[in-house]
């Protein structure tokens, strides 16, 4: 147990700076954690996926406060273009969550894997639909379904979004760090309201998890990951506003690809 809260609070460490410095929740690290971790904790392995994604959801909300409230200080959030994707978000990520209960563990993983690779290969070889600009706020009636979109693959995946959110915005010609910034808005909404989604659906097999999970949310792992998460996400967000737009996409990309990789071949 005492190695498995080492990990979390690692994975949570990692994730609260890639939060930072990518827009993203990092959960897919936390996933990927939890898939190695959480058969030594008493979860079927049937199970295990699902309440990793769950779980994960669950541990980003306090990660994007942090990362949010940091890009909120330095500018970085484009509030016309949050305003018109969180309906959306809010929908998607409803739809998410009751959609992964059908379903398999091992569905739901490969799905997981194939997401990172694509999206990583759009990330570093997918040219942006235009040439990002300072100024560039986008405001498009497009934003309310891809808000949907977004937030209801994130939420079957266990992401705060940053991995979709943050390519849509840089090929609308947002500047990159403006789309980690306004990303890192969009995955509060979406782990809140999927996390809220998850502890309050009954599980089926409730009295086969360990103690400490609340509906499909593994608590001890949650408050692990969040707490060490909120104490590096501003360190993530410093690096981020110093950083080229080139560096952060193959940082994103490897991230991505790195990830897939670890979950593909875990639990």
């Amino acid at each position: 147990m005492v190695l498995d809260i080492i990990l979390y609070l690692l994975a949570g460490a990692s994730a609260g700076f890639l939060g930072g410095l990518l827009g993203i929740g990092g959960g897919l690290l936390i996933v990927a954690a939890l898939t190695l971790t959480l058969s030594r904790s008493g979860v079927p392995a049937s199970e295990i996926i699902r309440v990793s994604v769950a779980t994960a959801l669950a541990g980003m909300t306090l990660t994007f406060v942090s990362s949010t409230i940091a890009h909120l200080r330095s500018g970085n959030i484009l509030g016309s273009t949050w305003v018109r994707l969180t309906p959306g978000l809010v929908l998607g990520s409803i739809i998410g969550t009751h959609l992964v209960q059908f379903v398999s563990g091992l569905a739901l993983r490969l799905i997981i894997t194939c997401f990172c690779a694509v999206a990583a290969w759009r990330m570093a070889f997918v040219a942006p639909l235009r040439a990002p600009e300072s100024g560039h706020i986008p405001r498009s009636l497009w934003l309310f379904p891809s808000g949907i979109g977004i937030a209801t693959i994130s939420s079957m995946v266990g992401i705060g979004g940053g991995s979709l959110t943050v390519p849509v915005l840089v090929h609308l010609g947002v500047k990159p760090v403006r789309a980690v910034g306004t990303s890192a808005a969009c995955g509060l909404v979406i782990a809140a309201t999927s996390a809220a989604n998850d502890m309050l659906t009954l599980h089926p097999h409730s009295h086969t998890l360990p103690w400490g999970t609340i509906g499909y949310v593994y608590v001890p792992a949650a408050i692990a990951a969040s707490i060490a998460a909120m104490a590096t996400a501003p360190i993530g967000v410093y690096v981020a506003n110093r950083a080229s737009s080139l560096a952060l996409k193959r940082s994103f990309a490897l991230f991505l690809f790195v990830i897939g990789i670890v979950i593909a071949a875990g639990g």
